[in-house]
């Protein structure tokens, strides 16, 4: 925008203008008009900016030839601004493969030491990540769009608690990718990550807490029953040779049911947890163990077992590995089940666990006693258990009771019978 030139007219103005008042060129031009020295001015906005400036001139001529520099410049003092800087080139991260984001990020979740049972859910989970890319052509982690993984989340066929945990290593893995500027960023989606948008949600039930169903006494009994049935299976092992019977598996329940150790706990059990009929269970984290106690019978047959296998008492055959040992026996106990009949639920090696905290609760040990053996706090076991806290149901049934004593209560009226 051009900038607008006026004479300022000082005090000792040569043509008696009157101090401080303005005049133009046009104006000046005209016949009669007394002529001055005083000097022009310009106002106006140059490079952005508003500005009111003398020019030292008295001569149009002259100040409109400075006045156009400026303009040319853009620049009250006339200098031409240095151009921007030439923005720095933006470093494009090297592209990483699918195999190898994969092979960083086991090595990754395996240094943090988690439990043998996480870190193989990982590996299944980035294993059939592999076998989709495949199928897909695909061979670099920037391949996968949001419609990718939306389809890739969509095939899997879980229940809805185990597809919303399956949701959850999804997002882990491909968060770990973005930390590390593997995969770019969704400007219009922020919270997305990665190709997982933040649209992609858990199905409906998955934050359902898992139903706690124990055995009952029955079911209980009907297992042992089945053991009864179950074909012998030679084994051998530089211990020696022998046959597996459903004794073996009777041992093995007996332990999971007295102590409410998991499976894997069971499968590695070492002979010098066992102090006379006490079963060390864990260190406390404010100080002391605790232990629970197993019957004589039982602490027999497990000292009888030690003799025949060794220190690990149901670690029998080539491998001591958490992951073979756990699946031998879940695959027997499956085989049990299966002899035993029909349950309500489904058979898990996990529900001895929750049978030994029916157990106990029924019998009115303290649910903090019962957490404490559990290794979980006193309010994961009320809500969990709490339908065998006898306290809780007496508890209820005496609110009841009070709430409606001073209720109407119906009047008993015999009705006349009819005659036939």
């Amino acid at each position: 925008m051009a900038l607008k030139l006026y004479r300022r007219h000082r005090k000792e103005c040569e043509g008696g203008h009157p101090e401080e008042s303005r005049s133009g060129e046009f104006e000046e031009g005209r016949r009669g008009w007394k002529k001055c020295a005083c000097l022009i001015h310009a106002s106006g906005t140059l490079g952005g900016k508003f500005n009111r400036k003398q020019t030292g001139k008295s001569d149009w001529d002259d100040a409109k030839a400075l006045v156009a520099s400026w303009e040319t410049a853009d620049s009250w003092d006339g200098k031409v601004a240095p151009p921007p800087p030439e923005p720095a080139p933006v470093s494009t991260p090297a592209r990483v493969t699918i195999a190898d984001a994969i092979e960083v990020f086991l090595s990754n979740r395996e240094g943090t030491k988690i439990a043998h049972a996480t870190l193989r859910k990982y590996k299944t989970f980035t294993k059939q990540l592999a076998a989709f890319a495949d199928a897909r052509g695909y061979v670099m982690l920037d391949q996968f769009t949001s419609a990718d993984i939306d389809v890739f989340y969509s095939n899997w066929k879980l229940g809805p608690r185990a597809k919303g945990k399956a949701l959850g290593t999804l997002r882990s893995f491909f968060r770990f990718c973005a930390k590390r500027k593997w995969i770019t960023v969704d400007a219009t989606d922020p919270k997305s990550i990665g190709p997982v948008s933040s649209d992609l949600k858990p199905p409906i039930g998955a934050n359902r807490v898992a139903n706690k169903a124990p055995f009952t006494d029955e079911e209980l009994q009907r297992i042992i029953d089945a053991c009864d049935r179950m074909p012998n299976i030679a084994w051998s092992s530089g211990m020696g040779k022998g046959v597996w019977t459903g004794e073996d598996v009777k041992d093995f329940i007996w332990v999971m049911v007295y102590t409410g150790l998991r499976i894997s706990d069971v499968g590695l059990f070492h002979m010098k947890r066992l102090n006379g009929n006490e079963v060390f269970l864990r260190a406390k984290k404010n100080g002391g163990e605790v232990f629970a106690y197993i019957p004589d019978w039982l602490r027999d047959r497990l000292q009888a077992r030690a003799k025949r296998c060794g220190a690990r008492p149901f670690v029998v055959g080539q491998s001591d590995r958490l992951e073979t040992v756990t699946d031998m026996w879940r695959k027997k106990l499956n085989k049990v089940f299966e002899l035993a009949g029909r349950f309500e639920e489904l058979p898990t090696p996990h529900r001895f666990r929750h049978t030994f905290a029916r157990i106990l609760l029924q019998r009115g040990v303290p649910v903090a006693d019962v957490a404490d053996l559990l290794g979980d706090d006193e309010e994961t076991v009320r809500e969990h258990y709490s339908r065998w806290v006898p306290e809780r149901q007496a508890r209820l049934t005496k609110i009841l009771k009070d709430a409606f004593s001073d209720k109407p209560k119906p009047k008993l009226v015999a009705m006349p019978r009819r005659r036939s």
